[in-house]
């Protein structure tokens, strides 16, 4: 998360966090970084009060590029090893192991086990304690993330779509009081994007059963936002 004098900014895995964070580290005067995707029930105390403020991707992008960008690299993550299994599963079936976490007791059991035990400040960086509330809850793997890191009460945290991130987030700063600069507005408008992978459009890597269970699993920010494949 990224703390400033005016406002917090929670960073929502693979959703435009990297480019808006550096933006606000390098334009935004007293901007700090606390921790890596830490939650906002980490937050601490003497800045709860401040406006909190965030981003949001279409879930069936997101999970596109997660694949995308751990099959890329020569060492993936520990979660997508064991959703992979060991990279030997396609996109597909990778990404309905993920959807059906939360109800695949021994897969869960066994993506837990692979995760660390505590907070790392590095990657995912999703300890194996704040995934297991996963188990049972019905939802697909980012509205999960989505739940834990705005909270249960989502609606006090004001968010910009990712796919709209350069005209949507200067309005966002301001509404927090945040003055925006001509060269953070220039950043936001022409800086190079961050952290990004190479990949097809989402629609051409989805069969219609897959499409249709990131409808079920992920109906929550797909509803809330009004995302659509």
């Amino acid at each position: 998360m990224i703390v400033t004098p005016r406002f917090v900014f929670l960073h929502l895995h693979k959703s435009g966090g990297t480019f808006v964070n550096a933006g606000l580290m390098q334009h935004i005067a007293g901007a700090r970084q606390l921790g890596y995707h830490l939650p906002r029930s980490m937050l601490p105390a003497q800045y709860a009060a401040l406006p909190l403020l965030g981003l949001v991707r279409n879930p069936w992008s997101y999970y596109v590029s997660w694949y995308s960008f751990q099959r890329s690299r020569p060492r993936p993550n520990a979660l997508f090893q064991a959703l992979s299994n060991g990279g030997a599963l396609d996109f597909a079936g990778t990404i309905r192991n993920m959807l059906n976490l939360e109800r695949d007791t021994a897969l869960l059991d066994r993506v837990l086990a692979a995760l660390p035990a505590a907070y790392i400040n590095q990657g995912l960086n999703l300890p194996s304690v704040a995934l297991a509330p996963i188990r049972g809850s019905g939802l697909g793997f980012y509205s999960f993330l989505y739940r834990y890191l705005y909270g249960p009460d989502v609606t006090a945290v004001r968010l910009a779509r990712m796919e709209q991130l350069r005209v949507e987030v200067p309005p966002l700063l301001e509404s927090a009081g945040e003055p925006v600069t001509s060269a953070l507005r220039d950043y936001m408008s022409t800086a190079p994007a961050l952290n990004t992978s190479e990949h097809a459009p989402h629609r051409q890597l989805y069969d219609a059963e897959l499409a249709q269970l990131v409808a079920e699993r992920d109906r929550l920010v797909i509803e809330r936002h009004g995302y659509s494949f």
